[in-house]
Formats: C-alpha cells, structure tokens, sequence
C-alpha cells in the first residue's frame, strides 16, 4: 500500500512587536482561549521542562474539535514544535512548527508550517482548520502589538459561595444555562443548544439588543463547565473562564473565574469622549463582579430551596 501523500501549509504575519514578546504568547498555550477566539479550552495533561502535552477545544465550520498535542518548546530559538497524538478526522498525525524571527527596527515575523496526511490524496474544503488558523494569528498580532499596555487590559473576576445543599443541584443550575433567562438583570434572553452532549452553544441578549456568543465544555464528574466567548459584547476584545463545583464534608464550594481582554478602541465609544482605561477596567469589572454574584446567588438558592424540599441535608450543615 502506496503511503499517504503530505500536504504542507505555511501562515506567516508580521507583528509591530519583540520577538521575545510574541514567542510568549505562542508558548503560553494555557490562556490561548482567552488571547485567540477560535480557542476554547486548553488542559494541561503533563507538563516536564521544555516539553508539553496538552488536551485542546477549539472552535472550527463543523463545530468544536478536539485533540491531544505533544509540544517541544526551544525559547532561545524562539521555535515550538508540535504533534497531535489523537484527533478527529482531518487532523490526526499533524504536526508543525511555530517561528518567531527578530526584525530589524524591533518587529518580527511570526511563521506556522504544518504538515498533515491527507485522505485519499484529497483535501477538505477548509485545510484543517486553514480559517481559524488566520483569525487565531490575527488575534495574536493585535494582543502583542498592544503588549505594553497588556497589564492595563487583562482583568480577572474572581467569586465564591458557599451552599449548604448536594453539589448535582448546583451543578445542574449552572449547567441548565437556557433557563437563566429572566433571572439576571440587564439579561434579556439566553439561548442555549448543545447538540453534543457536554458541549454547549450559548446566545444571550443584553437589554438595549446587544448580542453574545459562547461555547461551553462541561465536565459533570469533575464539576467543571469552562467557556470561551467567540463574539463578546463591546468593550471586551476576549472572554475566558470556569465554574467549579467542589463538595467536602461539610457543603459545596462554588467558584467562578473570569478573564477579560479589553478592547481598547470601544473605550470612548462606548463609555464617552472623556473614558479611558482604567474608567473600562472599573466598569467591566463591576458588571462581571454583578452579575457573576447574582448566578451564584441563584445558584445556592436553587439548590439549598430543592435540598429542603427533598429532604436533602449535607453532613455537617444539617
């Protein structure tokens, strides 16, 4: 049997930014679903000195794929070189390298070379991904070009809450995010499709019309739902972040982590003439900060109000 033909695709951008600068953000695949759109969740499975292996979500025409890529990280060289151990369908035995090389005048170029077995000898509409691959390296060369004010633009929310109920009731709140609507002010509408299960869609309609979208990644057994934001609201450039439900002998913890991106060009549109940045963090924030009490919120009170109708009491808190 004649072996698979390879096919060899090549991206390369320029980047009003340090080398060094942009290699970091290429090796810091973690927060890759909060910098880069298409992305939407990365897992650590092993991580030993210059090499990585990492379980990764990302967004493509078909819906959310998923694959297990092994990474070897060469920062003097400014090179990673990666392979996909497992896949689904067009990506397995991929394997490429990402380049950073210094231009003069302090910029550089950012190249991705990528090497795949095709089926047949024939190719898919879109290459592997060819079109998430130039919104997640047009995401790149935005966030670093603005990487000297890139502390002023990153924000975390972070919030808990303790329940006095089972941890399935409060997980099933969170996870039931279609019957949100109504409950949380300034949210008009939330709409939810999950065709694959443990794998969600998320519409929601702010008052005053303003649309997001979402995808979510649910994870029962570990009491874990992260999500990315694929088309966030103004003045946000990106979105990431994670429930966690944690029972313990006396209760369930629940936590809540947010990172936000700014979009420093909606600044003055959006808040006026005389907004800056630090006028964006504040109110971001405080609108996160609200909301996200208000879901907790909602969240204990379901879970405690069916515990008591149910007869249900959690060691330790009864």
């Amino acid at each position: 049997m004649p072996a698979p033909a390879v096919h060899r695709t090549s991206h390369r951008i320029e980047v009003a930014a340090p080398a060094g600068v942009v290699y970091g953000f290429i090796a810091d695949a973690k927060h890759w679903p909060l910098f880069c759109a298409p992305n939407v969740y990365v897992e650590q499975l092993d991580l030993e000195g210059p090499e990585q292996r990492l379980r990764m979500w990302a967004l493509n025409s078909d819906g959310v794929t998923s694959w297990v890529t092994r990474r070897t990280l060469d920062p003097g060289a400014r090179r990673i070189e990666f392979r996909h151990e497992t896949g689904s369908g067009a990506v397995d035995g991929m394997l490429g390298i990402w380049s950073v090389e210094q231009l003069p005048g302090g910029s550089s170029v950012l190249t991705l070379v990528r090497e795949f077995p095709t089926v047949d000898d024939r190719l898919p509409a879109d290459p592997i991904g060819d079109a998430a691959i130039r919104r997640h390296m047009a995401d790149l060369k935005r966030l670093t070009e603005s990487w000297t004010v890139l502390d002023e633009l990153v924000l975390t929310v972070e919030d808990a809450v303790r329940v006095d109920g089972p941890a399935e009731l409060v997980y099933g709140f969170l996870y039931r995010a279609g019957a949100w609507t109504g409950s949380i002010p300034g949210l008009r509408d939330v709409h939810l499709d999950e065709d694959v299960p443990g794998i969600q869609m998320v519409r929601t309609t702010a008052e005053g019309a303003e649309k997001s979208r979402a995808v979510r990644l649910c994870f029962p057994g570990a009491g874990l739902i992260v999500y990315s934001l694929t088309d966030p609201p103004a003045l946000i450039a990106g979105q990431a972040g994670e429930w966690s439900v944690e029972p313990d002998p006396t209760g369930v913890s629940v936590r809540v982590r947010h990172q936000v991106v700014l979009n420093e060009q909606d600044v003055t549109r959006v808040l006026g003439e005389d907004a800056d940045l630090s006028d964006a963090r504040r109110y971001v924030r405080e609108t996160i900060t609200r909301d996200s009490a208000t879901l907790l919120g909602l969240a204990r009170r379901h879970a405690e109000d069916a515990a008591d109708a149910l007869g249900l009491h959690v060691p330790g808190m009864s």
